[in-house]
């Protein structure tokens, strides 16, 4: 079962673009903002979107290896326009909102208790970072060996 699961090249492919996604979003952030920022190899948010970039990774694998009359194929496509539509919908007005109660709640250092702390601002996307994430997944998942 693990050397099937170790075999299974779809998987390898979206973890592959995942792992670009995570260690550009560094080099972005860190370029932007001149200094090393390597907390952003695990965080959400941030250009290329590195969910984007798994699920439209995963979505050229399945293609080229199902075919695109392939189940799995629309499976894989459904998720990664949800996903996509997500990033860019809820999640981003979910970083918004936090970043206005962040404002609200640390305005006034005076009134801080010792157990608030800020809320998450990166956790969505802005169009261009899942375009980013998008291209990315797909150049990839071209390239990569199936």
């Amino acid at each position: 079962m693990f050397t099937a699961l170790l075999s299974n090249t779809v998987l390898w492919i979206a973890v592959a673009c995942w792992l670009a996604a995570q260690v550009l979003k560094v080099v972005f952030y860190s370029l932007r903002h001149r200094k090393l920022a390597i907390e952003r190899l695990f965080g959400a948010g941030g250009m290329p979107s590195s969910h984007t970039s798994t699920v439209c990774g995963l979505t050229v694998g399945v293609a080229r290896i199902y075919g695109l009359s392939s189940p799995l194929f629309t499976l894989s496509l459904v998720m990664a326009c949800i996903v996509m539509y997500d990033a860019t919908g809820v999640r981003r007005e979910a970083g918004e909102h936090a970043k206005l109660l962040n404002q609200l709640l640390f305005s006034d250092p005076e009134k801080m208790t010792p157990s608030q702390k800020a809320l998450k601002e990166f956790l969505g996307h802005t169009p261009l970072e899942v375009l980013g994430g998008a291209v990315l997944g797909i150049v990839l998942g071209m390239l990569m060996p199936v």
